[in-house]
């Protein structure tokens, strides 16, 4: 038979809905309460005595709007502790608004990310969602991705370090102050909200200096190791105070003065901090006169950097093992965070980035536009843009074949690139026609620049990638703000109306805009 563990609350039921959705699916419910640390028995689940007692589908842990993130995290662990070999789901619980009106709405409580790294396998966001859910789970076999089972090695004595993986990677340690926990759970809560690794890695610094004392924290990014023998470099990415030696800036020193303070400790990680990258486990250690701890932050494929807390002094004390499991269990959102950022970051670029060419896109485009046209309205400067478009273009797909085609406006984009200034912005607006903008520059200038193009254009031999030799050439329009356009949308629009009165005319030629009308 084929069912599931609910954990209750203590003074919560089960929202119908659930049980109903789960029994209309096929799926019996266990519910047990919250605060069990072991296994249903087979008696109390009302299964036969006489069978054997198959493993639970799933464990399901309801999430309301009243859920506290705490509260959750417990029950995750409970479950963790309890079925080590099960997934956890979560399953959001319907709300009835306050205004009386019937409508189901939901508020509050642990977003999706959260519930990821609490060592959810799946969220369902209704009721509803649960049988393909669990079908899904079943189907895979996932068995808790979080909790690194699987991962799980021996010590130096032969014992499994299986309950220390499942602690450092789902469980903030026992016996945490209600202070230091909620500032944990803000400390995590603050990476949601950071878009870029340096962001990412500050947040998390003012955290852990609020949950552990020392005199500098920093985070440092490893970079990819190619052999065997080759150490990772680390590169600071972010610090937070500094040892009373550092404090000390010689006069001489223009590289902080100039760098700031992260990028100033290139070169000064200590010991542990590369040990930890190398062995890939928290270390501790005593160098000169300082105190250090070094917690790696481990990804998927590799090490990507450590977190390095440094006290110095005579008197300073060691960091402790509670401290390091802190720090461990913080280092894997923190990992999470910074590796997102990563992904976010390469999104973003590939969302205005032409595929083909690697040019910038048309989206990419509006946006610059819009920044330069308020750069230059507020400095009382000047920018031109300058549109064309290949002549005869489809001639080349119609004879020759679309994968010539796509070579020949890479070929076009490497003219157009070599022949305007680096600070001037390059962009495949769309099929054979290309834009051109260029700040800081006037009509006139605008129009040499394009006159320059062409005539490079119409000069090159296009191979097309298969030892061709192609002629081709292009009608260009400029036009300039604020002489010819008032806002970004006008000044496109306005090059490419004369790159149409070029193509009009005889092709292979530049036309100016027309004045703007007052």
């Amino acid at each position: 038979m084929k069912h599931v563990v609910l954990l209750s609350g203590e003074h919560e039921a089960p929202a119908p809905a659930l049980l109903d959705a789960l029994g209309a699916a096929g799926f019996f419910a266990v519910a047990v309460p919250a605060a069990a640390v072991a296994p249903p028995s087979v008696a109390a689940s009302g299964l036969d005595m006489h069978e054997a007692a198959p493993s639970p589908v799933a464990v399901l842990v309801e999430v309301s709007c009243a859920s506290e993130p705490a509260v959750v995290h417990d029950s995750a662990a409970r479950a963790a502790s309890a079925w080590p070999d099960v997934p956890l789901v979560a399953c959001r619980r319907a709300e009835v608004s306050a205004n009386g009106n019937g409508a189901a709405t939901r508020h509050g409580g642990p977003d999706t990310p959260a519930l990821e790294r609490m060592g959810f396998a799946a969220v369902a966001d209704d009721p509803a969602q649960l049988p393909a859910l669990l079908r899904d789970l079943e189907e895979r076999g996932v068995a808790g991705e979080m909790r690194m089972a699987e991962a799980a090695g021996t010590d130096a004595s032969g014992a499994s370090d299986e309950n220390f993986l499942t602690q450092s990677s789902l469980l903030l340690p026992e016996r945490l102050s209600v202070r230091r926990l909620r500032a944990a759970f803000e400390t995590v809560a603050s990476l949601h909200f950071s878009n870029d690794q340096k962001s990412a890695a500050s947040a998390a610094l003012v955290g852990l200096a609020a949950l552990v004392e020392a005199d500098r924290w920093t985070i440092y990014l490893a970079g990819e190791v190619r052999s065997n023998s080759e150490e990772a470099a680390l590169e600071p990415l972010a610090a937070r105070g500094l040892t009373p030696s550092e404090r000390e800036i010689p006069s001489e020193d223009w590289r902080r003065a100039l760098m700031g303070d992260a990028l100033a400790l290139t070169g000064a990680e200590s010991r542990a901090a590369r040990a930890a990258v190398v062995r890939a486990e928290a270390v501790r250690s005593r160098e000169a006169r300082r105190r250090v701890v070094a917690v790696p932050l481990v990804a998927p494929e590799r090490v990507i950097g450590v977190v390095e807390g440094v006290r110095e002094g005579a008197e300073a004390r060691p960091f402790s093992q509670p401290d390091v499991e802190l720090l461990s269990a913080l280092a894997l959102p923190l990992t999470a965070a910074l590796t997102n950022a990563v992904r976010i970051a390469e999104a973003e670029r590939l969302s205005q980035t032409d595929d083909l060419t690697k040019l910038h896109n048309a989206r990419f485009l509006r946006q610059y536009l819009i920044g330069e046209i308020k750069r230059a309205r507020r400095y009382g400067s000047s920018v031109s843009a300058m549109f064309l478009d290949l002549d005869d273009f489809k001639s080349v797909n119609d004879h020759y074949g679309h994968l010539v085609g796509s070579h020949v406006l890479m070929e076009t984009a490497a003219v157009i690139l070599a022949s305007v200034r680096d600070t001037d912005v390059v962009a495949r607006y769309g099929g054979d026609e290309f834009v051109v903008i260029l700040p800081e520059t006037g009509m006139e200038r605008a129009a040499g620049v394009a006159e320059r193009v062409r005539e490079r254009l119409a000069r090159h031999t296009f191979n097309g990638g298969r030892g061709l030799s192609l002629t081709l050439t292009a009608s260009f329009g400029v036009s300039n703000f604020p002489q010819h356009a008032q806002s970004p949308q006008q000044l496109i629009a306005a090059a490419d109306t004369a790159m149409y009165e070029a193509k009009a005319a005889r092709k292979n030629c530049v036309r100016h805009a027309a004045e703007a009308t007052p």
